[in-house]
């Protein structure tokens, strides 16, 4: 009896001081909360399934003859882009302003969880959860619209996963910039509008101008779309797939230094 109740406690302790074991916990602990704030989860959840039918309307209205796509092709990387902004981006924008506000990322610097850590474990609920939805996503786009196969499932992958990388990142710079939960929300939709009006999530860029095309594919959604739906199409090129990922690269690498440079960890007074 004396064995079980030192050993528990023992492995416990254990499990929290690997980087794993720390940011599960910080990552539980922000589920929990994250399941409290009604207005975030119903944005997390709801939002990202319903936008994808004005999708599907723009989708059959636009001129699609002589770009290779599809409906199915344009609505199914817009829904995931979908899911990375409302669910990864804008939700973590006020989980990082309002547990930076009621001074949690404060006390946590002061124990032995790492910076990098404390971002992370923040974000892990919000990831799982646009994975999950990217995946339903995707079954209901294959379901439902004929997608078919992707044809260089790769570059999909890839692109997700970037998408998964960089919002969190991007996520963090932008509650960087506001002062409590309320001015985060604001903060947060210039870059939401900009990426859901010009990276190919309601317009694919093969039906823009080509000098709008070049620079909107600039923009850190541009190159997730571009490669998720690449991934389907079959059309995107070796080399016209290095300048995509180097792109999503370039705007991970700037996410990096402007967290290290500007994240906030206390109140603005």
């Amino acid at each position: 009896m004396s064995t079980l109740t030192t050993t528990r406690p023992a492995r416990q302790r254990t499990a929290h001081t690997t980087s794993a074991g720390r940011m599960r916990a910080l990552a539980r602990a922000e589920l929990t909360l994250l399941g409290r704030s009604k207005g975030t989860l119903f944005a997390a959840l709801f939002v990202p399934l319903v936008l994808p039918f004005s999708v599907r309307q723009a989708a059959e209205g636009a001129d699609l003859e002589g770009t290779g796509l599809s409906v199915g092709s344009v609505v199914l990387p817009g829904a995931i882009g979908f899911s990375l902004l409302f669910a990864v981006y804008s939700a973590l924008v006020n989980v990082y302003a309002a547990r930076r506000e009621e001074l949690v990322l404060k006390r946590l610097r002061t124990g032995e969880v790492r910076d990098a850590e404390i971002l992370a474990g923040a974000a892990l609920p919000s990831v799982a959860v646009g994975l999950v939805q990217s995946l339903l996503l995707t079954a209901g786009c294959l379901a439902l619209l004929d997608v078919g196969a992707p044809e260089a499932p790769y570059y999909a992958v890839l692109g997700l996963l970037l998408g998964l990388v960089l919002w969190p990142l991007l996520a963090a710079v932008t509650a960087s910039f506001s002062r409590s939960v309320e001015s985060a929300q604001v903060a947060a939709m210039p870059l939401l509008l900009v990426s859901f009006l010009g990276s190919g999530t309601m317009v694919p860029l093969e039906v823009l101008p080509d000098g709008l095309a070049d620079v909107c594919a600039l923009l850190p959604l541009s190159p997730v779309i571009e490669l998720i739906r690449g991934g389907w199409t079959g059309q995107l090129s070796f080399t016209e797939a290095l300048g995509t990922l180097a792109t999503a690269v370039a705007w991970i690498a700037i996410g990096v230094f402007a967290v290290r440079r500007w994240f906030r960890w206390e109140p603005r007074r």
